[in-house]
C-alpha cells in the first residue's frame, strides 16, 4: 500500500506521545525526526521502497547509532499510524568495549570546568555542573531541583513514567541553599532565567561550551550528559554495584547502565599492565 504524511498526522502523533507521558526531550526528538522524513519525502506517496531509500541516505550523514535513533522515531510513527508494513530494521551496531578518549570527561577536567566557571563569576553555571555531576541527574530533570527539594534534601523526579529520588549530599545542599539565599529565590526551580523560567538544555549546553578554551578541555567532551556519565563511572568504580547505579540513573535496563560505566582503552591497558603476566 501507499501512504501520505500529512501535517495532521504529525500533530496527532505528537499528541499521542504526550498522552503516553513521554519526556519533553523524547517528544521533541521524535517529532523532529518525523519532520525530517516528511521533508525528504516532500509530499510524495510513501511506500516501503521509499522508506528503505531514506534509511540508506542516513548512513551518508550520520553514524549508525544516530541513524538508528532516527529510525526508532520513524518506526514509532508508522506503528501509531497503523502502517506496520513500513517499519524497517535498524542497522546492526556492535557495542564498543571502550569509549573514545576524545569524549571521556575526566574528573580533573570536570574540576577545571567548575573552577573556570567560578573564576568567571558564573556561580549559577558552577552549581549546575556540580548538581548534574554530583547527583547523576539528567539535564532535562534540573527543573525538579527546586527550592523546596533542596530544603528537603532530595528531589523527586518523574521521568518516562517512573518516579525516583535524587539525593543532595550535604556539601551540595549547602552550596545550593547559599545560592538560593543570595539571589532571593523563594520557590520553584533553582536554575532559572531572569524571567523566572527554568533554564533549557540549549542554554546550559551553550554556557558549558563557553568554558572549554579557558578550562583547556576539548569541546567534544563538554556537554551536560557527559557529567552524568562521569557520575556513573565514579560511583561504579567505588561501589561495583550496577543495580543500584541503574536505580540512581533511572534506567529501566541494566544494559543501558553498562554503557555509562565503559572506560577508555588506556584505562584497561594500565590495569592489564598491573597484572604482570608477561615474563
Amino acid at each position: 500500500m501507499i501512504y501520505h504524511i500529512s501535517m495532521k498526522l504529525q500533530q496527532l502523533f505528537e499528541n499521542h506521545l504526550r498522552l503516553e507521558e513521554k519526556s519533553p526531550a523524547t517528544i521533541e526528538k521524535y517529532t523532529r525526526d518525523v519532520r525530517a522524513f516528511a521533508a525528504y519525502v516532500n509530499g510524495a506517496p510513501v511506500d516501503k521502497a521509499l522508506v528503505l531509500a531514506y534509511k540508506n541516505s542516513l548512513t551518508e550523514q550520520y553514524t549508525a547509532t544516530s541513524a538508528n535513533s532516527m529510525l526508532a522515531a520513524l518506526n514509532s510513527f508508522f506503528r501509531f499510524c497503523g502502517w506496520h508494513e513500513l517499519v524497517v530494521k535498524q542497522f546492526r551496531v556492535q557495542r564498543d568495549a571502550f569509549c573514545s578518549e576524545s569524549r571521556e570527561l575526566t574528573r580533573q577536567e570536570y574540576m577545571r570546568l567548575v573552577t573556570t566557571a567560578e573564576q568567571r563569576g558564573n556561580r549559577r553555571l558552577s552549581l549546575i555542573l556540580q548538581t548534574i555531576c554530583g547527583t547523576g541527574i539528567r539535564v532535562s530533570e534540573l527543573a525538579y531541583v527546586t527550592v523546596e527539594a533542596v530544603k528537603r534534601g532530595e528531589a523527586r523526579v518523574n521521568c518516562k513514567g517512573k518516579t525516583r529520588r535524587i539525593f543532595f549530599v550535604p556539601e551540595l545542599r549547602k552550596k545550593l541553599l547559599s545560592y538560593i539565599d543570595k539571589f532571593n529565590i523563594d520557590e520553584g526551580a533553582v536554575f532559572r532565567t531572569k524571567h523566572g523560567r527554568p533554564l533549557d538544555r540549549t542554554a546550559i549546553w551553550r554556557a558549558m561550551k563557553s568554558l572549554c578554551t579557558a578550562a583547556k578541555v576539548r569541546a567534544t567532551k563538554v556537554f551536560p550528559h557527559n557529567l552524568r556519565h562521569l557520575f556513573a563511572r565514579v560511583f561504579y568504580a567505588m561501589q561495583k554495584d550496577i543495580v543500584t547505579l541503574a536505580d540512581l540513573l533511572g534506567h529501566a535496563s541494566i544494559n543501558t547502565t553498562r554503557i555509562y560505566t565503559v572506560t577508555t582503552g588506556e584505562t584497561h591497558k594500565r590495569k592489564m599492565k598491573l597484572m604482570k603476566l608477561i615474563i
